[in-house]
């Protein structure tokens, strides 16, 4: 006797997207293992890791309507994968760029790192101005800017600047990438950048000295 798993197209398009997420998950929890085994370089461990987790948000904001809750799918079909739902719900970056190793650098390098980091504070707030404030536009422009502040050694490690950026990373990775930031988040996030760029200019001389 033949067994239908599904009653028409749009039921089994769901079922692929539960699939599919389930691939995604099980694949991130296997590439997190292999990257803290060193099975994996930390170039080809962050590559794949950035296109698992843009696969992710895609998807996860395609089933949001059916998958409020990424964790309980997680808990409902038993996948047991701690690392994965760390690295694409909390986290939203891959490891390389959440705990950048230092590393020693020419003063032509850092200085050409600090106009990347101002560059990347000066995007991010104008794009607030312009009311760019979808999470598909946001998230980028806080990675990018995560990603350059984490390669600057001369920082003090407690700068505030990485803790505020990691939040919001990991508050938009829980966010659809059609969703929007609402006013009070988008002026709470300016506030947050422009302290963190003060701060971060205010830090350069006595960190570089």
């Amino acid at each position: 006797m033949e067994v239908k798993l599904w009653n028409d197209k749009r039921e089994r398009e769901m079922y692929e997207n539960f699939a599919e997420l389930f691939a995604i998950i099980k694949a991130t929890e296997k590439l997190e293992k292999a990257y803290v085994r060193d099975i994996i370089p930390p170039s080809d461990y962050e590559t794949e890791c950035q296109k698992l987790i843009a696969h992710f948000k895609t998807l996860s904001s395609t089933l949001k309507d059916i998958v409020p809750s990424v964790e309980r799918f997680h808990e409902t079909y038993k996948l047991d994968c701690p690392s994965a739902l760390n690295r694409l719900i909390t986290s939203g970056v891959p490891a390389t760029v959440e705990h950048r190793t230092a590393v020693s650098m020419s003063g032509a390098t850092s200085a050409a790192i600090v106009a990347e980091c101002v560059q990347n504070f000066i995007t991010a707030m104008d794009s607030l101005k312009l009311n760019m404030v979808a999470v598909d536009q946001v998230h980028p422009l806080l990675s990018d800017l995560s990603t350059s502040i984490n390669k600057l050694n001369i920082l003090p490690p407690d700068f505030e600047g990485k803790a505020k950026m990691r939040e919001w990373i990991a508050r938009l990775a829980k966010m659809g990438a059609a969703d929007e930031l609402t006013e009070q988040q988008a002026r709470q996030l300016h506030f947050d950048l422009e302290s963190s760029y003060n701060s971060f200019m205010a830090a350069l001389p006595t960190a570089g000295s």
